[in-house]
C-alpha cells in the first residue's frame, strides 16, 4: 500500500483497516472505505491436519541449505511395480539410465551429500537447533569452495566447524562431546579447528562459564533457581578476576556446586565432575578460589556440614 493509501483522505487519520473478508481497507476513525475488491494473495484451501495440508499443498518444501542440492534436485525413483507393467527393453533402459543418473553427480555433489548427513546425525545427537544447522552447512560449502577439505577427513572439518558455530551462537559444546559423537579424536578436532577458523577468517571469542550453566544445570537435574544464583556468582566473581585465565567449564562447574549447596539441593562434587566431563580436583580448587574471593567460604562450608549431619542422622 502507498503512502497515500495509508492516510484517509477524508479525515486524514492513519489507522487504516485491512478486512480480509471484504477485501477492503477502511479507516477506523470516520469509517471511510479507502479500497476495495483487493485481492486476496493467500491460499484458498484450509487444512486442518498434517495429512490434509500433504495432500493438499501444490508447493515443494522450501529452499534449505542443508542439503547439498538445496532441496530441488530429483532424481530417478527407486520404484520397481510399474516396471514389470512395460518390455524388457524399456526395462533395460530404465536400469541403463539410473546407473548413469549415479554417475553424473558430481564429486562435490557427492561430498556435500555425505557431509551433511554426518552433519544431521550429530546435530540429532547433540540436540542443537536448526540455525546452528544450517550455519554450519553453509560454511562446510564456503570450505569446499576454496578447496580447504581437500586431504582432510570430512567428519574432522564438519565436527571442528560444529565447534566452532556452538561457540559463536551461545550454546557452547565441549571438544569432549564433539569427540564423542563424531568419534573423532579431540586432538585432530582441535587442529581442524584452528585450520579452518584461520582460512575462513573467523574469529572465536573465548566461551563464557555463564553459557555452560543452563546445559550443565539441566544435566545434573537442578532447578532455574540454582542455575539463576550460579550465574550471580560467576558474574560477582569475574568482578574480583578470580575466573580469569581459568577454564570455562570448570568454572561453570564449581559455581553450581555452590548454587545448589546454598539453595539445598546439594550434589557431590563427584556427581558434578561425573555429569559434566572434569575432574574432582578441578571442581575443588575452582570452588575453593571462588568462595574465599566471595567471602561465603564459612557459609557454603557451615551448609555442607549440616547437610552431612542430616544425611548420617537419616541414616
Amino acid at each position: 500500500m502507498s503512502e497515500e493509501a495509508r492516510k484517509c483522505p477524508d479525515c486524514g487519520s492513519t489507522k487504516i483497516i485491512y478486512d480480509p473478508v471484504r477485501g477492503e481497507s477502511v479507516c477506523g476513525i470516520c469509517g471511510s472505505v479507502i479500497s476495495e475488491s483487493m485481492v486476496d494473495l493467500t491460499q484458498e484451501w484450509r487444512a486442518f491436519d498434517e495429512d490434509q495440508r500433504s495432500r493438499r499443498v501444490r508447493t515443494g518444501a522450501a529452499l534449505t541449505p542443508t542439503k547439498h542440492d538445496e532441496g530441488i534436485t530429483t532424481e530417478i525413483g527407486k520404484g520397481r511395480g510399474e516396471l514389470f507393467k512395460v518390455s524388457s527393453k524399456k526395462r533395460a533402459q530404465y536400469y541403463r539410465l539410473t546407473k548413469w543418473h549415479k554417475r553424473l553427480i558430481k564429486s562435490k555433489d557427492r561430498n556435500l551429500s555425505f557431509a551433511f548427513s554426518e552433519l544431521q546425525r550429530l546435530i540429532s545427537y547433540l540436540h542443537l537447533s536448526r540455525a546452528i544447522h544450517e550455519k554450519v552447512a553453509k560454511l562446510y560449502q564456503h570450505a569446499v569452495n576454496k578447496g580447504l577439505v581437500r586431504g582432510r577427513s570430512t567428519e574432522s572439518i564438519i565436527a571442528a566447524l560444529l565447534y566452532t558455530t556452538c561457540r559463536e551462537e551461545g550454546a557452547p559444546r565441549t571438544l569432549d562431546e564433539i569427540s564423542k559423537a563424531s568419534g573423532i579424536n579431540r586432538r585432530d578436532i582441535g587442529k581442524t579447528y584452528r585450520y579452518i577458523s584461520r582460512k575462513l577468517g573467523i574469529r572465536i571469542l573465548p566461551a563464557k562459564a555463564q553459557d555452560y550453566i543452563p546445559r550443565f544445570g539441566s544435566l545434573l537435574g537442578l532447578s532455574e533457581r540454582v542455575q539463576v544464583k550460579a550465574v550471580e556468582i560467576l558474574d560477582q566473581a569475574a568482578e574480583t578476576d578470580v575466573t580469569s585465565g581459568k577454564g570455562p567449564i570448570g568454572v561453570a562447574a564449581a559455581a553450581l556446586y555452590i548454587a545448589a549447596v546454598l539453595d539445598g539441593e546439594r550434589k557431590t562434587q563427584r556427581e558434578v565432575a561425573d555429569a559434566i566431563g572434569v575432574t574432582e580436583v578441578t571442581i575443588r580448587n575452582r570452588y575453593k578460589e571462588m568462595v574465599e574471593s566471595l567471602g561465603i567460604k564459612d557459609i557454603v562450608e557451615e551448609k555442607v556440614k549440616e547437610e552431612m549431619q542430616e544425611n548420617n542422622d537419616s541414616k
